[in-house]
């Protein structure tokens, strides 16, 4: 298949990009600076030049594409995060993008359309699994994903519409996260907030991008991303400072994360215990790391073996 990528050169459009390469598929994918063009290309994909916002754009950038996958984010870096404001870019590519990349798709007849979200749009729910039926934030910090969830969804009366909601991404080559956590964690912080005994749901970067790949044959819905076994905040911070043998970390204080969304930023300290088996039902994709402790323990080896 022809397959048009946004966010193609980010920590999970790279690996991605290599997946969907790997299975045969013909790849471009949108690329702004010159970086991103010259890392495009010694994929093998084709870059793109390509402004999200314009919606002429975005037209000529999607004809003839068998599949758009639409995974382009901006997240900020930590503690830029908690501003509100500094989330101004994230929040538009879920939403401006997203329309014009809808509204490019149904002018060019494009069959099949991939959204990345998030989990943290549910509700709290304990110790509880949450699974795609489970009941969503009504307003605050994740109104624009599920705003954008809801135009993508738009298209489902021409096309094949996959939205995943992704787990916090964690590891993965170029993870700024990582690098951010590392930093924090020579003070004994961790970016981790909320109360210990609170589940926190994730997915290994590398993961994730398989779960794009396997998500080309699914039939139109959310599916839940992330890891097989969600950890407790007390055990996922454990599990971060044994792989890197940092000594023992403490969380970072729920008062600062709500700064990220108000009152409604609650959504960062949630207890969210969220189901992947609508995915792994009807594809057979399992994530290669179950939990963050598998995950945490390879991108601590793997981190070794490029410093040896």
């Amino acid at each position: 298949m022809k397959i048009f990528v946004t966010g193609g050169t980010g920590v999970v459009g790279r690996p991605t990009v290599a997946g969907l390469l790997a299975r045969g598929h013909e790849v471009r994918a949108a690329a702004r600076s010159e970086q991103a063009v010259t890392s495009l290309r010694a994929a093998g994909a084709e870059p793109v030049d390509v402004d999200l916002f314009d919606p002429h754009s975005v037209r000529d950038a999607v004809v003839g594409a068998d599949v758009v996958a639409h995974l382009a984010t901006n997240v900020p870096p930590f503690p830029a995060m908690l501003k509100p404001e500094a989330w101004a870019m994230h929040n538009r590519l879920r939403t401006d993008a997203t329309r014009n990349l809808v509204d490019a798709a149904r002018v060019a007849g494009v069959p099949r359309f991939v959204k990345e979200s998030i989990t943290i749009v549910y509700d709290a729910g304990g110790p509880e699994w949450l699974d795609e039926r489970s009941p969503v934030a009504a307003a605050g910090l994740m109104t624009p994903a599920l705003e954008g969830e809801k135009i993508a969804l738009e298209l489902a009366d021409v096309a094949t519409v996959a939205v995943l909601r992704f787990g916090l991404f964690y590891g993965g080559v170029g993870n700024r996260g990582t690098d951010e956590a590392l930093r924090l964690a020579r003070w004994h912080l961790s970016m981790v907030a909320g109360k210990s005994w609170a589940f926190t749901t994730a997915v290994h970067a590398d993961d994730a991008a398989s779960g794009v790949v396997s998500s080309l044959g699914v039939p139109t819905g959310i599916y839940n991303v992330c890891d097989d076994e969600p950890l407790t905040r007390g055990r996922a911070i454990d599990a971060f400072a044994k792989a890197f043998g940092t000594g023992r970390l403490f969380r970072t204080p729920n008062w600062m994360m709500r700064l990220a969304g108000g009152a409604p930023g609650s959504a960062l300290t949630a207890s969210q215990r969220v189901s992947n088996r609508k995915l792994t039902a009807l594809t057979g994709w399992t994530p290669t790391y179950r939990s963050q402790v598998e995950g945490w323990q390879a991108e601590a080896r793997m981190r070794e073996a490029t410093r040896a």
